[in-house]
């Protein structure tokens, strides 16, 4: 009885949170509309979708990180591994072999070699 009279007036009991936690593929979508240009919140949500087996939102960001930010280097491997993944070996090789050329271009010999070596794996 003591303990029923404590708990009523301490309220003791364990309430459930009310806020609930976004997602991190929610926090990265709020990022990416608020600065769509952005390359790396757009990288980690192509990265996120892809983690999470959305295929079409993978490529998709992928696809529009590269197109606004062309000379982003880890955007081709990743996205090349991606695809490769995914059975499409054809524009893996197409985004890999273009990510050699970014990679050059940004003086990035290290991506270059593990781009060259991943598109070597394809062939």
């Amino acid at each position: 009885m003591l303990g029923a009279r404590l708990q009523a007036r301490y309220n003791t009991r364990i309430q459930p949170m009310t806020q609930t936690q976004k997602s991190r593929r929610e926090v990265l979508e709020k990022f990416v509309a608020e600065k769509p240009t952005d390359a790396f919140a757009r990288y980690g949500l192509a990265l996120e979708c892809a983690k999470l087996g959305d295929d079409a939102a993978a490529t998709e960001n992928f696809k529009k990180l590269l197109e606004t930010n062309p000379g982003y280097v880890a955007g081709y491997f990743q996205f090349g591994q991606f695809l490769a993944r995914i059975g499409r070996l054809e524009e893996a090789r197409k985004l890999l072999s273009d990510g050699v050329v970014a990679a050059q271009n940004a003086g990035d010999m290290h991506a270059r070699d593990e781009m060259q070596s991943a598109l070597s794996a394809l062939r």
